[in-house]
């Protein structure tokens, strides 16, 4: 099988399936190595992404991980922090010194108030995955306007596409921006019919993950919805 084969194939896997015996790809997310050799660590589906090979999960909560950009929203506050539930097993801690305001204690809730939605990166997790999350970054903030749908963060991968094809196709067929958090939340925003065929669109990504041709089939889907042929158009 080549090489391009190798990495297209999608299978299901099962906790301690080899997956890798060439040192042409590291153990990433959900697997771990012995004796030279990769294995699984947990069901899932084998994926390859920037020279590491990945079994995502088919199911359950978000697995933290430092450097993520994830979407959460506000459960709670206090004089000096806001709870974040970012669709993990415990809610993430965001302290005032970690977001891009001068914040007074006692005055969390002028700034970011419970039920509000924030565009976050994990900056520390613990063994128990435990979290705590910054706001204090370029390009990361407060969600005012748009909606926020919710996938199996397993399927985050198909969404976004290789090399970000499919997140690309998604944007430039329905003029909307979208932000794809590691946590399977998903910022849309745009003008309503456009927001209402991206969401369709992921829906279906989301459905007919395993399926060959998706690629294919999402962008027939996208033509036909909205009267576009980027191809035809230079794209």
């Amino acid at each position: 099988m080549s090489d391009n084969k190798k990495k297209n194939k999608r299978e299901l896997l099962l906790p301690g399936d080899l997956i890798e015996e060439s040192e042409e790809f590291k153990p990433g997310r959900g697997t771990f190595k012995k004796d030279g050799k990769i294995y699984a660590a947990k069901l899932g589906v084998k994926t390859f992404r920037s020279g590491y090979v990945n079994v995502a999960a088919q199911s359950g909560r978000y697995d933290p991980k430092k450097g993520d950009k994830v979407i959460g929203t506000i459960t709670d506050l206090d004089s000096s922090i806001w709870m974040v539930d970012i669709n993990a097993p415990f809610i993430s801690i965001l302290h005032v010194n970690d977001v891009p305001w001068r914040v007074e204690y006692g005055d969390t809730a002028s700034y970011i108030d419970v039920g509000d939605a924030v565009l976050i990166r994990i900056t520390d997790v613990d063994e128990l995955k435990k979290t705590q999350v910054s706001m204090d970054e370029e390009g990361l903030r407060k969600l005012n306007s748009g909606q926020i749908i919710e996938i199996a963060p397993s399927q985050v991968p198909r969404v976004i596409g290789r090399k970000g094809s499919m997140i690309s196709m998604l944007k430039n067929y329905t003029g909307c921006r979208i932000f794809v958090g590691q946590n399977g939340r998903i910022w849309i925003d745009g003008d309503l019919e456009g927001q209402y065929i991206a969401v369709k669109a992921i829906q279906m990504i989301e459905e007919k993950a395993q399926v060959l041709g998706l690629t294919n089939a999402v962008e027939e889907f996208l033509k036909k919805e909205t009267g576009k042929d980027l191809d035809e158009s230079g794209r």
